[in-house]
């Protein structure tokens, strides 16, 4: 453990836009699990790695080989990944942690590394407000929603839902930081602090780079996105650092 860091990425959506786009970007993250696995003690996805993922039971979306691949292998060396479900990637199931090796997490995750107290989660349906979307989510975990989905050829299951997730994003909420009172994670947050004390508060979801100190002290975090941003946190037993990643490394 000693001189050991944890890194925590989020929201790469790959498959959006197109192939050759969707992967460059996963090559680029590829090349960072690489390079962060040298001294890696955990790694943290926190959801929206994919932009949709169904696992059908004898069938899986096509693409993202060489994330896969690099995920197994990080793993099979002895290092823990933990995999958060997104809004976009919220219907993974077995397949992902059984051929990967990652552990799934489907709700928020309380952590503890060196005397430091973490909140994760990727975000989304937390906090107040934001009714609409705590109803359609409610439709989407629904076991009789996903067996009819399942029943679907899917060709045209996942063109439709591609297009939905597309709908999604392009009506999505503002990529900037609208202040502690507008933000339901904060206010989520402030909720969370009023019985128990975290150090780092740290989702995904709203593709901003953020680190925000709230009014106790502790660390407030949005992770950004590797669409625009290409950042990423590091925790290095002592201290927190949000940082952009470059193939030649990170700045």
């Amino acid at each position: 453990m000693k001189n050991k860091k944890t890194y925590f990425a989020s929201d790469l959506h790959l498959g959006i836009l197109s192939h050759p786009e969707s992967l460059v970007r996963e090559k680029l993250f590829v090349s960072w699990l690489d390079q962060v696995k040298e001294d890696a003690d955990t790694i943290f996805l926190l959801g929206d790695i994919f932009d949709f993922w169904f696992e059908y039971k004898r069938v899986v979306p096509r693409g993202y080989t060489r994330l896969l691949g690099k995920l197994s292998e990080i793993t099979d060396s002895g290092i823990p990944i933990h995999f958060f479900t997104g809004n976009h990637d919220i219907w993974v199931f077995d397949y992902l942690p059984r051929e990967t090796g990652v552990i799934l997490h489907r709700n928020s995750f309380q952590w503890e590394r060196l005397g430091k107290k973490f909140y994760l989660a990727h975000g989304d349906g937390l906090g107040p407000g934001d009714r609409s979307y705590k109803f359609l989510k409610s439709i989407f975990t629904s076991r009789t929603l996903q067996w009819l989905f399942a029943r679907l050829h899917p060709n045209f299951a996942i063109w439709f839902a591609e297009k939905l997730s597309e709908n999604s994003r392009l009506s999505g909420a503002s990529t900037e930081f609208l202040g502690e009172e507008k933000e339901f994670l904060i206010q989520y947050a402030y909720h969370l602090l009023e019985k128990e004390n975290f150090d780092f508060f740290i989702f995904g979801h709203r593709h901003i780079p953020l680190d925000h100190i709230l009014k106790n002290g502790s660390h407030f975090i949005y992770l950004g996105d590797w669409i625009s941003h290409f950042t990423y946190g590091v925790f290095d037993g002592k201290d927190f650092s949000l940082k952009t990643y470059r193939r030649k490394g990170p700045s």
